[in-house]
């Protein structure tokens, strides 16, 4: 088939690239500058990596996001394998269940913030990292039934067929068989959903209690003083950390043994 291409296709691809990532490149650059104002090169220093370590408010600010992401990606991952072991099977209403469960993916995440805040403070939940689990959980639900599902849906049911042949039970058959298979799909679907908490800002703003301040909370609070190159250590930190989990769920996802 002869399909003309758009002109231009090439360069146009190539400068939405470079306007997306051309700023975080410059970020990590000047992460490593020895100056204090970011905008001004002097030289190369690990010194603001140095700071961010030692630097108690941000120790405390990193506990509460690996807290509040490791709790939440790990329930919304239970909830996630429990709805897509549900949800396999076709039944009444499963297509609204499914919409259900990816409706938090559709919804702006203002709109949620704002809602979810409002539900709490009128059922009397008091605000802090208890509330940031709750509210987490439920918009990492998305991220880890996905992958979980889509690996459902490769597996073939002849496995559990025969070992039910073979007189197993349904709690052994998914102890020995369903969940070696699907464990690709719940560690990818966990990986997702923790980057997903550990990178989220808004819900954690509106939920935030005293002493409870997450990083991207933290770094919003800090550069109202001005963006130093201890912002942009503390930035390229977490990009590298989710670059690397989610690279670790895409390897995962294609995984299959």
């Amino acid at each position: 088939m002869n399909i003309r291409r758009f002109p231009l296709t090439r360069e146009i691809s190539l400068f939405v690239l470079a306007y997306l990532y051309l700023p975080v490149f410059v970020l990590i650059a000047y992460s490593f500058n020895a100056n204090r104002t970011a905008t001004v090169w002097t030289h190369a220093s690990l010194d603001w990596y140095v700071r961010i370590l030692n630097n108690p408010s941000i120790r405390a600010a990193t506990w509460n996001s690996l807290v509040l992401a490791i709790s939440a990606a790990t329930a919304a991952t239970v909830i996630a394998l429990l709805a897509a072991l549900a949800t396999r099977r076709a039944f009444p209403g499963r297509n609204a269940s499914e919409t259900i469960l990816r409706l938090p993916l559709i919804l702006p995440e203002i709109v949620v913030a704002v809602a979810t805040l409002i539900l709490f403070v009128a059922v009397g939940i008091e605000l802090g990292l208890g509330a940031m689990i709750l509210a987490h959980t439920v918009f990492c639900i998305p991220f880890a039934y996905l992958p979980i599902r889509a690996r459902l849906d490769g597996m073939s049911g002849t496995y559990e067929e025969a070992a039910q042949d073979l007189y197993a039970n349904r709690f052994r058959t998914f102890r020995r068989v369903t969940m070696p298979l699907l464990w690709p799909g719940v560690l990818a679907g966990f990986t997702l959903a923790f980057v997903t908490s550990l990178d989220d800002f808004l819900t954690s703003f509106f939920l935030s209690g005293p002493g409870t301040t997450t990083l991207p909370v933290y770094i919003f609070s800090a550069i109202r003083a001005g963006i130093t190159p201890e912002i942009n250590a503390i930035s390229t930190v977490m990009l590298v950390i989710s670059i690397l989990l989610v690279s670790l769920s895409f390897a995962l996802t294609r995984l299959r043994r």
